[in-house]
């Protein structure tokens, strides 16, 4: 008998998530029988923790964690990489027999994202709004990319500080500021980055209005569900390079099913898959 692989997506605010339909058709592909379910916990009547604990006790493989718990579960896993301790967010996990451990995918697919967009070229200056969870790993990767400088935005100063001095820990020549105003700090920016909640279906809105944008070169917006967002819909109107999140939601998407299976997938199949499951 095939050994179903059990996979999950801890979060709130997730019926609209695509994670189900990657994974499930990654293992169509892949001839592994796979289940991905969505765990909401206030729709549960329990706490994160107490998901977790669930879904680690009823035989999950591994499980995804997206907002607002990446920065939660860390404390609840092993995790080796240290550039990942350094970023304090997780969005992966994987249940060994005597362990958790926690991964993060949102920080290699950003980069992979950027890269097939933009190829070499540097990010420059960055507005970064929003410093949860997702992010940080966005923040990290830009040091990575080797951003010349990032302005990082969040309505409470204290997470902003918090991300900034992480970066600046890493030794890197990218410079790294603080703001409160994302219209202040958008000004000048070559890149802007939205790692809000802002845009998402159930949500609306934008972090920024259309005249805020429009001397920025390339913009990146980590929500992907509407693919199509008005802050995305606003970079192109202005003529901007737009790196969509669904660009991100595949490529850590990839990455993860490699972290839960260690089986590689081809994947031009699975994005033809993905749509058409969207039929």
């Amino acid at each position: 008998m095939t050994k179903i692989i059990k996979l999950g997506l801890i979060g709130d605010n997730i019926s609209s998530s695509k994670s189900p339909r990657l994974h499930r058709a990654a293992g169509e592909l892949t001839g592994s029988k796979v289940t991905y379910d969505r765990l909401i916990p206030k729709d549960m009547g329990l706490t994160f923790d107490a998901v977790f604990q669930l879904a680690r006790m009823f035989g999950y493989r591994g499980i995804n964690v997206t907002y607002p718990y990446k920065e939660v579960v860390i404390s609840k896993v092993h995790v080796e990489d240290l550039f990942v301790r350094a970023i304090g967010a997780v969005n992966t996990v994987v249940f060994e027999q005597n362990e958790a451990k926690g991964f993060n995918t949102d920080y290699t697919g950003f980069m992979k994202a950027y890269r097939a967009v933009r190829g070499d070229a540097a990010p420059e200056t960055v507005c970064l709004i929003g410093t949860g969870g997702v992010g940080k790993a966005v923040a990290f990767g830009l040091i990575s990319l080797g951003a010349k400088a990032i302005r990082c935005v969040d309505l409470d100063p204290t997470k902003a500080e918090a991300l900034a001095y992480a970066l600046r820990m890493l030794g890197s020549s990218t410079q790294v500021e603080t703001a409160s105003d994302a219209i202040v700090a958008a000004q000048g920016a070559d890149g802007i980055i939205n790692c809000t909640p802002l845009g998402m279906m159930g949500i609306g809105g934008s972090p920024l209005p259309f005249a805020a944008i429009e001397g920025a070169s390339w913009v990146f917006d980590a929500v992907y569900t509407p693919v199509d967002t008005a802050f995305l819909q606003d970079a192109e109107r202005a003529g901007l390079t737009v790196i969509s999140g669904y660009e991100l939601f595949f490529r850590q998407g990839v990455d993860a099913w490699s972290i839960f299976t260690g089986v590689d997938i081809d994947h031009a199949a699975l994005r033809t898959a993905i749509a058409e499951n969207e039929q």
